[in-house]
């Protein structure tokens, strides 16, 4: 069930770029930004292999692939403000809490670590959002930054494998699994020292 809608994401994703060109690139990194699964391990390697094969530019595409996550971000960011100020009544409890301690180990780097780790990139502006930061200027250079290195880095490996490129996707899902497990981990050992502490005052 799960590799059949994996499939269907991949098979959208495609479609998408071969019929919209550079400006599905924009389309699909702007909607992963988003929340929505469409897998930018998917979406910049395939258009890597294009770089590759002269249909697309490379640096274009790289920094549209930015644009597009920079571009989300902030709409998803706005979404949160709104739900900050009452507005929107769609804020996930849980991923408020998250993005507490990422802003607690982080500050405002939170912006720029955030975009070049799978899973965290995808849901860190709208809880961002609620939460509010202390310079939305420094939050698009910051998230901009780091989705640049994210979409230069997907569209490297990409444009070097070539044809092969569709071979990463197993490769990254298990890459995600493993930093959600780093992440449980620092959430974990964060609450077991706040506690201690809190204890021991």
């Amino acid at each position: 069930m799960v590799s059949t809608i994996l499939g269907a994401v991949s098979s959208f994703t495609l479609s998408t770029i071969g019929f919209m060109g550079y400006a599905g690139v924009f389309l699909l990194m702007f909607l992963e930004s988003m929340n929505l699964p469409i897998p930018s391990e998917v979406i910049m390697p395939f258009s890597g292999f294009l770089a590759a094969s002269g249909v697309f530019n490379f640096w274009l595409v790289v920094f549209l692939g930015a644009l597009g996550n920079l571009s989300g971000s902030l709409f998803s960011y706005w979404l949160g403000y709104l739900s900050r100020k009452g507005l929107l009544k769609n804020a996930d409890s849980n991923n408020i809490e998250k993005a507490k301690k990422w802003l607690f180990f982080f500050g405002d780097w939170t912006a720029f670590i955030s975009r070049v780790l799978p899973i965290v990139r995808t849901f860190i502006s709208f809880p961002l959002g609620v939460l509010g930061v202390k310079s939305i200027w420094k939050f698009s250079v910051l998230t901009f930054l780091g989705a640049f290195i994210w979409s230069l880095f997907l569209t490297l490996i990409g444009f070097a494998l070539g044809a092969n490129w569709q071979s990463l996707e197993v490769y990254f899902r298990r890459f995600d699994y493993l930093i959600l497990a780093v992440i449980l981990a620092i959430i974990i050992w964060w609450a077991w020292f706040h506690f201690r502490n809190k204890k021991n005052g």
